[in-house]
């Protein structure tokens, strides 16, 4: 709402500029005072709001006893962020099907530093508006995901681990017909080029964004839990 609000006053505050432009041509000396008087009026309205999005953004969710970064084909960062949408997923679910999360090395767009963790970080980490998606596949796409893979250089995977180009999913059997995958709503739509999505057989869309999922588990591990292992070599 607050965003809203923001978004409406900076319209409001580029619709007098242009105005001011226009007339400001036939009367110079008029229009600048006035468009100065009313850009301090616009200034004087969105400052209280502006104020209550730092304050929310300045909020302190978590701790961090290391640097987490983003290096293909596995990091620090990239395991983290896929172990917190697992996590944040499975906690009271229970699957007759193996599951494994990934995302997309790009859709990072940051690093989170030693010291205190503040929701304004994760924004910087997930800016984009992307939403959870449960995304079931059959067990001829596996496969292409291999290729992809091994191909993209790494991306952030949880629950499973890419070993000398085959894909191991944990609790998988020679049983298995399908598996499910925990992924972003662009990326099961074709998102960087991840066209193996195309072969779903289902998709369950809860709404949740990942920047929220990232924000709760932040708060519920309170210190990030760090773990650097290689999960595609």
């Amino acid at each position: 709402m607050i965003r809203l609000i923001l978004m409406s006053f900076l319209g409001a505050s580029l619709l007098a500029c242009s105005s001011h432009l226009m007339i400001h041509h036939l009367s110079p000396k008029q229009e600048i005072d006035s468009s100065v008087s009313n850009s301090s009026k616009i200034d004087e309205l969105i400052q209280p709001y502006k104020d209550s999005l730092d304050k929310e953004m300045n909020q302190v969710i978590g701790f961090s006893k290391d640097n987490f970064e983003i290096q293909r084909p596995s990091s620090s960062l990239m395991n983290w962020c896929a172990d917190a949408i697992f996590a944040n997923q499975t906690k009271n679910v229970k699957l007759a099907q193996p599951i494994f999360c990934l995302l997309n090395t790009g859709g990072l767009r940051s690093t989170i530093g030693k010291g205190t963790v503040s929701i304004g970080d994760i924004y910087k980490l997930m800016p984009f508006d992307n939403t959870i998606v449960w995304v079931e596949l059959p067990i001829s796409s596996i496969a292409e995901i291999e290729k992809y893979l091994s191909q993209s250089g790494g991306e952030p995977i949880a629950n499973a681990k890419l070993e000398n180009g085959k894909l191991l999913i944990n609790g998988n059997n020679e049983k298995m017909t399908h598996f499910w995958v925990l992924t972003s709503d662009y990326l099961m739509n074709g998102g960087d080029k991840m066209s193996f999505f195309e072969q779903r057989t289902n998709a369950i869309m809860n709404g949740k964004l990942l920047r929220n999922a990232f924000i709760e588990e932040v708060k519920s591990q309170d210190t990030l839990i760090f773990n650097e292992e290689l999960r595609i070599k």
